[in-house]
């Protein structure tokens, strides 16, 4: 009888630590947020607006480091690779879904390696200029560009990123020639575009905007297909004639993929609730971001679509690291 209490014991025991990390209280502690791209960018200053109202929801707090480099390929690399235990997770845009047309030598599989566990919304990019150059409208801009073949040139914050996509849509589609300027992120593109030393900047509208209010920047040209409401004055391309310059940039929270799926989900659920807040709502409106609803298995769908899409477009125009 001693000895089957002992072998029961042992059971349980064994059992216990078999016990998934799904099946643990998730979060009993801190949340590291990883964000592949450098301070006061699209991709950082949505996401923290998100991961500050979720620490309170999940009732942890969630620490938030920027890993930038390699149009976000190093910061995504370490989230990968992390536990995949709902501790590590990883922010990220538009450009996860560009990474592998720019670098075949990539040591992930987005849509292999991570799952998709919130999409927090969408916002147009905005062509900026600076307001002390003599363009005031998007067609007076390409006609100088054209009449002085490689006189200008744009900013991204990197190869392959979404603003840089966006550029190149529009270049082609406008037919000039523009000289490519990668920065390490968006302030500095910000910095130089008003100081004439680039010409233009894609710049997402959650960033463009309170500078185009403060007539710092003018915004020439929206790239979605409708008019962003916050710049009713700004024209979309297919209504100065540019077919294919369509382009936005989204945002979203992933894990690691083998992340059990039952803590993807609570995670989702908590972030939905987050986006459905009034306030939430409102503070993602004056970035210029709208509600891009999906879930996890459509969010793990949408990307492999995207990645698919633009490996077709970067390939046709010539990208590359």
């Amino acid at each position: 009888m001693h000895k089957f209490i002992q072998l029961l014991v042992l059971g349980i025991v064994a059992i216990a630590f078999a016990t998934p990390a799904s099946a643990e209280q998730w979060p009993s502690r801190l949340i590291r947020a990883t964000i592949p791209f450098g301070a006061g960018s699209a991709t950082d200053v949505v996401p923290r607006l998100v991961f500050d109202r979720l620490a309170a929801e999940l009732g942890q707090p969630i620490v938030v480091e920027n890993r930038p480099g390699a149009g976000g390929t190093l910061g995504t690399a370490m989230v990968v690779k992390a536990d995949p235990d709902g501790y590590s997770v990883l922010a990220h845009s538009s450009a996860l879904t560009i990474a592998p047309a720019i670098f075949p030598d990539l040591t992930f599989d987005a849509s292999r390696d991570l799952k998709g566990a919130l999409m927090i919304g969408s916002s147009p990019n905005v062509m900026i200029v600076s307001p002390e150059r003599p363009w005031k409208t998007v067609q007076d801009f390409i006609a100088e560009a054209k009449a002085k073949p490689g006189s200008v040139s744009f900013g991204s914050v990197g190869i392959g990123s979404a603003v840089h996509i966006s550029a190149e849509k529009f270049r082609f589609a406008a037919g000039i020639e523009a000289t490519h300027v990668p920065y390490r992120g968006g302030p500095e593109v910000i910095a130089d575009v008003i100081g004439g030393r680039v010409d233009f900047y894609f710049c997402p509208l959650s960033t463009a905007l309170p500078l185009i209010q403060a007539g710092r920047v003018r915004a020439l040209l929206v790239s979605t297909p409708k008019r962003a409401a916050d710049l009713p004055d700004v024209p979309t391309p297919a209504e100065v004639g540019l077919k294919g310059a369509e382009s936005e940039s989204w945002f979203g929270v992933f894990v690691p993929s083998k992340t059990p799926p039952d803590i993807i989900e609570k995670l989702h659920a908590a972030g939905v609730k987050v986006l459905a807040d009034p306030a939430t709502q409102a503070s993602l409106k004056q970035l210029g971001v709208e509600p891009l609803p999906m879930t996890p298995t459509e969010i793990d769908d949408f990307v492999k679509r995207e990645t698919a899409a633009n490996l077709e477009v970067i390939k046709a125009a010539g990208i590359k690291q």
